[in-house]
């Protein structure tokens, strides 16, 4: 296990390339936990998560998450891999801040896109708008465990 890595290794950034779901836990003003699974990108320093297309109960505006990350900053991202052999378990860990994207004239929301993009292709086809709310991760620690 490691902890406090600034630099995430080279075996770790290939399992973020190949994951396709993680779990994004945020807190609200109260501290009350609540946990979504996400669609993620990994690039350079940071992680994207979007507000995509899929059908939500409430405007995005209003969802839980979005409010939370507005009310206290700081989420922890669960990236993992179960499998019935748990020789082959692992999971990445990120603790960090979050941060809403801008929607205008900011480069880094383009290249997050992109990213998101590129990762799932069901975001080609309008599941994945220019002008959706975009989550920036930047993490502060990482941990990881199992078969890396």
């Amino acid at each position: 296990m490691s902890r406090k890595r600034h630099k995430i290794p080279r075996a770790i950034r290939a399992k973020l390339e190949d994951a396709r779901v993680a779990r994004l836990a945020t807190l609200d003003a109260r501290v009350r936990p609540h946990i979504v699974p996400v669609c993620f990108a990994y690039y350079g320093k940071v992680f994207y998560t979007a507000i995509d297309q899929k059908p939500k109960r409430v405007a995005p505006e209003r969802l839980t998450r979005l409010r939370n990350i507005l009310a206290v900053p700081q989420v922890a991202l669960l990236i993992d891999q179960y499998d019935e052999d748990w020789t082959h378990l692992w999971y990445i860990l990120i603790r960090g801040k979050a941060k809403l994207l801008p929607i205008r004239g900011h480069k880094e929301r383009a290249r997050a896109l992109l990213k998101l993009r590129a990762k799932y292709p069901q975001y080609t086809a309008r599941m994945l708008p220019n002008d959706a709310p975009i989550i920036r991760i930047t993490p502060d620690r990482t941990t990881f465990w199992g078969k890396i």
